[in-house]
């Protein structure tokens, strides 16, 4: 980028920030791309409507990863900021995710929490090594091709043979068979589902795969794959399909952890109506696939009883993976190759070491908190952003961190405690080329009745008491699902400013009715923002209308 278009892609952000006494009324600019005409358009009317209609204030993301965006980016920027300008909107930047890690991750896969793979047995052949299981394992019957009647023999269980579950011969994938479902009204849950238990060894990456079909299925979220060991998910994934799809492959990794044994699942939870067909399922433990490198994710090779370490670029050959991408599983390991004058020999057994990352649910990848280089990448984010885009509120997207405590960098280390300082110092990046800026931050990970607890997805560790370790003057985005009560009477006796985020893409605005009720209870409460996951913006003159009634 040069100097030339830094200076004038600078942008004097108008539009006051909330005086005193006067309430926060925000709107957030949520599932828009500034690289997209069409999407900067659409925002372009969202924040008239906006202005129009009472609100102070416009969330936009996607602005801290300014070093990799190109000109077209920078002219609709300028864009929406003169949109607000106009209508009288302050500008508040939403940026430093870090249980999304997008803009981080966008400078380097590595600096994904990773989590470790101990003591893989691998057996040298020629010049490489690979993965060489002590026992492979299977999922029995995963083909589906024994059955009797509705029944499938090997499973733990299916949902209801002959109510929601049927051997299908007509539209196999694969063989002459395969397992039908459907989302059922007999079934309260609306569950159609099979699970069977699988041993496993202890910290070692499997990659569980599946082909299905749909067929008017509703909701598409229903369908899941899930990997249980005493009631904790080993791998939260979900998977956009479409309503109705031809055979296609769904493939996810998990770590085992701490198992000897899972419970693998894979089926409808909460179905209203549909068929989903299930074929050739499968599970494989795999080798060096998306390995992590980088300072709190170091790798080992031993020989056989561990007795000798080799040395990285004498005995083998630098362990990565060139094609390293969390959300791409399906492809052969790289092999460990063995270099001319190496320790190792044709036929010996090794014991290799790393960390891979996860996805959670769809598409989600949390970065490492304990790494310095997210906070130099923050902080040079920070610096570009304060360049071209000068404002005075900020909304921290320090949400839903699903995955830490589990490499090198931060094992060991108290969750709240790190979480605690990721945000102090994002805080203090912002302020360090915003002086006296206002910050607010999404609420879940600071709030015991919601995230800020232990036993949360990947974590190894427990976020009580992140609340102590964060800046008292932070403005508490308080969110999700039906009004929380306990949220804000939490923040409002610790003395926290809070702004309520509500709405979530209902038909009507009976749920902002009842944190309306909740608001004029309750001190501290600065405002309201017009949150839609979906896009929704059709209720924004309503909204504003009802929470600007007092």
């Amino acid at each position: 980028m040069t100097a030339a278009l830094m200076l004038t892609a600078a942008i004097a952000v108008a539009g006051p920030s909330a005086a005193a006494g006067e309430q926060d009324r925000w709107v957030f600019l949520f599932g828009y791309s500034l690289l997209n005409a069409e999407h900067v358009q659409a925002m372009e009317g969202i924040v008239e409507r906006a202005g129009s209609s009472g609100y102070t204030g416009a969330v936009l993301g996607g602005v801290d990863r300014m070093s990799q965006q190109s000109s077209k980016y920078f002219e609709h920027l300028d864009r929406i900021a003169e949109a607000c300008r106009v209508s009288g909107l302050e500008l508040i930047p939403t940026l430093f995710s870090v249980g999304y890690g997008g803009s981080v991750l966008s400078h380097d896969l590595n600096l994904a929490e990773g989590l470790p793979v101990i003591d893989a047995p691998f057996r040298v052949a020629g010049r490489h090594a690979r993965l060489a299981s002590e026992e492979p394992v299977t999922i029995g019957n995963g083909d589906f091709e024994t059955f009797d009647g509705d029944t499938f023999p090997g499973f733990a269980f299916h949902d209801e043979p002959g109510v929601v579950s049927f051997a299908d011969a007509d539209v196999a994938h694969g063989g002459r068979s395969c397992l039908r479902m459907e989302a059922s009204a007999t079934n309260e849950h609306g569950h159609a589902r099979v699970m069977q238990v699988v041993d496993v060894k202890p910290r070692r990456c499997y990659r569980i795969r599946v082909w299905v079909r749909t067929e008017g299925l509703a909701p598409t979220s229903a369908l899941r794959m899930m990997v249980l060991d005493e009631g904790r998910n080993l791998a939260p994934r979900e998977f956009d399909v479409a309503a109705t799809s031809e055979w296609r492959e769904l493939t996810m990794l998990f770590n085992s952890q701490t198992s000897t044994s899972v419970r693998v699942y894979v089926g409808l939870w909460n179905g209203e109506r549909g068929r989903l067909w299930l074929d050739d399922w499968s599970i494989e433990e795999v080798g060096l696939l998306n390995v992590l490198r980088r300072e709190g994710t170091p790798v080992t090779v031993t020989n056989a009883d561990g007795g000798v370490t080799y040395e990285e670029g004498r005995d083998y050959g630098r362990i990565e993976d060139p094609e390293l991408s969390p959300w791409r599983a399906v492809r052969d390991s790289p092999p460990l190759r063995i270099p001319d004058g190496s320790r190792i020999s044709d036929g010996d057994d090794l014991l290799v070491s790393w960390y891979h990352p996860m996805v959670v649910n769809r598409s989600q990848v949390t970065i490492c908190m304990g790494e310095e280089r997210i906070y130099e990448i923050m902080d040079r984010e920070a610096k570009l952003l304060a360049e071209h885009l000068p404002s005075r509120t900020f909304l921290l997207a320090t949400d839903e961190v699903r995955a830490g405590g589990s490499c090198e960098a931060c094992r060991g280390r108290d969750m709240g405690e790190l979480l605690g300082e990721c945000i102090t110092r994002q805080t203090e990046i912002i302020r360090r080329y915003n002086p006296g800026a206002r910050i607010a931050i999404w609420s879940d990970m600071l709030d015991p009745h919601h995230n800020a607890h232990g036993d949360y997805y990947l974590v190894e560790g427990d976020f009580t008491d992140s609340w102590e370790h964060v800046p008292s003057d932070l403005l508490i985005a308080v969110w999700g699902g039906a009004p929380r009560e306990d949220s804000l009477r939490f923040f409002a006796d610790r003395g926290s400013p809070t702004l309520i985020a509500c709405y979530y893409d209902a038909d009507g605005l009976t749920q902002v009715q009842r944190w309306l009720d909740l608001a004029r209870a309750t001190p501290h409460v600065s405002g309201f923002m017009y949150t839609t996951w979906q896009r929704k913006y059709a209720l924004l003159e309503e909204f504003s209308a009802l929470v600007g009634s007092d």
